[in-house]
């Protein structure tokens, strides 16, 4: 389906694999001229890829005067990038908290306010993923729960700021989605509980709720319908893109 998304312009973090890079894949299939930018850089054919840590507070400014410099308009703005670190509370020092929020909520502030002039010429849009985390309290994710709870009220504010200045701005948030990270946890359940890949994955989907994992796909469909004209009336949502696993209303 045309999503009328081509010739636009993306810019897209965490390109570099995972969901940031089915991202970044999609896009591409949908027309677009993409930049995705991550500390190991964006190999996707047919993308611009740019090496780049957006954890260093200049560098989100200087990746959108990339894009801009490159197509020469943005039309989307995906923050994508950022991993934040699981573990014990007491454990985990500042400069743990400081690296996540630098690496995740900091490095979003800083390139939707470098987009937004832009944005605001083209009546584009900006797409945070954050994660379910955000909304489900867990004792071994504080830093992410907190970094994506974090973004989705940045999502809000930005959106109210939107409405005036010609902006869409939403919000995704993904369940367990197969990446890196989540054959990494399987990898720990497997190696607590004693059990092989596919009983250690069953277990822990069993343990949020849901029938299976998601793909990266599935997350990076939900960002082009999100930057098309087709959600044009969607402005602060905030979406679970997860099998059912958040069930608070």
């Amino acid at each position: 389906m045309a999503r009328g998304l081509r010739g636009k312009v993306a810019l897209v973090s965490g390109a570099s694999r995972g969901i940031g890079r089915a991202i970044v894949q999609r896009l591409v299939e949908e027309g677009m001229q993409v930049l995705g930018v991550a500390r190991s850089g964006c190999t996707v054919p047919g993308a611009i890829g740019l090496t780049a840590d957006l954890r260093d507070p200049a560098a989100p400014a200087a990746v959108v005067a990339r894009a801009v410099a490159d197509f020469g308009r943005l039309d989307l703005l995906v923050n994508s990038a950022g991993a934040t670190q699981r573990g014990d509370f007491l454990a985990l020092d500042d400069a743990a908290w400081q690296d996540s929020f630098a690496g995740k909520f900091f490095a979003a502030v800083r390139l939707s306010r470098a987009a937004w002039p832009h944005l605001q010429t083209t009546a584009g849009s900006v797409v945070q993923i954050a994660g379910a985390g955000g909304k489900i309290a867990s004792a071994d994710f504080t830093i992410g729960g907190s970094v994506n709870a974090a973004l989705m009220n940045l999502t809000k504010a930005l959106a109210d700021r939107g409405v005036r200045d010609g902006v869409r701005v939403n919000c995704i948030n993904p369940g367990s989605i197969r990446t890196d990270r989540l054959t990494g946890r399987i990898a720990t359940v497997m190696r607590e509980q004693g059990l092989d890949e596919p009983a250690a994955a069953a277990a822990l989907a069993r343990a949020t709720g849901v029938a299976r994992f998601g793909e990266p796909e599935e997350i990076a469909a939900t960002v082009a319908f999100l930057a098309s004209a087709e959600a044009g009336y969607i402005q602060g949502a905030i979406l679970d893109v997860d099998g059912g696993w958040i069930r608070a209303v």
